[in-house]
């Protein structure tokens, strides 16, 4: 499977869903046989069409042959609403660098693999992106020209380069939990910076799960420099993107301090989610998409 960063080195990064169909299906056809029940939406049989019904499933050869009118049915129809939430604070630009892939890039690519699914088992989906502000909020819908409207909405996101956006991702969750339909799978793709107290955070989790929502959280970070904080050593000069604030210093220094502090905080969040049983997912940039596509499966499994 490939990484972003080979997809990005392609002439058709930028076509979001020609990239998820070939990630989706390479996944696929890596598995010698896929666990997961239910993936495609396959045909199953045939039954009577009623007058009123829709004529988009109606198998027009078989009509030509019997002169009866029967519609296909299909396996795997369900009422599923799922709603993709991204964090575009100016956290997720990190790294902040031409030619880099950031973690605000990774999640529009995961999120359009998800979205190829989605549309494939038709199932409805919205998208909402969120900052210290919601963003955006769509309604979740399964319609070609919904499809096109949230490609090109994440298309645009992957040229963002805004410094200075602030987070407050604890807030806009309670807003979502409170305008999402009830029972949807809630699938967020953060590094989990509020500019709140944590504490924040295990009330928006909660108040989702109050409102009967299924969640999966994919903690998308730079394994590398933001848990490890594997940077050479020599002296630099770290700046906050959404505050500016700037700090010099060596990270031999305070590589210990950061470890401590930084995976102390990731685990009072993960241990949160444990107890309001989400699905919490370390989604590390420089990894492939089966980090994404396997807790989904399974998750979607459990659920239908």
């Amino acid at each position: 499977m490939k990484t972003l960063k080979e997809i990005q080195q392609t002439s058709q990064a930028r076509n979001l869903e020609l990239i998820a169909k070939q990630v989706v299906e390479g996944f696929i056809t890596g598995m010698h046989k896929s666990p997961f029940h239910g993936f495609s939406v396959e045909f199953a049989e045939h039954k009577i069409y009623n007058k009123g019904e829709s004529t988009k499933h109606i198998d027009w050869k078989l009509f030509a042959r019997t002169d009866k009118l029967f519609t296909k049915k299909y396996e795997e129809e369900t009422n599923l609403r799922c709603r993709i939430i991204i964090d575009i604070s100016s956290s997720m630009l990190f790294p902040y660098k031409k030619n880099t892939i950031n973690k605000l890039q990774f999640s529009v690519y995961s999120a359009a693999i998800l979205i190829y699914i989605l549309q494939k088992q038709r199932d409805a989906y919205g998208l909402s992106l969120i900052s210290d502000k919601i963003d955006l909020h769509t309604h979740a819908k399964t319609s070609s020209n919904h499809k096109k409207l949230i490609y090109s909405t994440l298309n645009n996101l992957l040229d963002i380069s805004e410094k200075n956006k602030k987070s407050d991702i604890a807030k806009q969750l309670h807003y979502i939990a409170d305008n999402t339909h009830k029972r949807s799978l809630i699938i967020l793709f953060s590094d989990m910076f509020n500019s709140g107290n944590i504490n924040d955070y295990f009330s928006a989790l909660q108040h989702l799960k109050y409102k009967k929502h299924e969640i999966i959280i994919f903690h998308v970070i730079d394994e590398k420099y933001e848990t490890k904080f594997d940077f050479n050593n020599k002296p630099y000069k770290f700046i906050d993107l959404e505050t500016g604030i700037e700090v010099k210093l060596n990270p031999n220094d305070v590589r210990d301090y950061f470890n401590k502090n930084i995976t102390g905080y990731f685990n009072k969040i993960k241990q949160k989610a444990l107890q309001y049983k989400i699905d919490f997912i370390e989604a590390d940039i420089n990894k492939n998409f089966d980090q994404i596509l396997i807790p989904y499966l399974l998750k979607r499994k459990k659920l239908y």
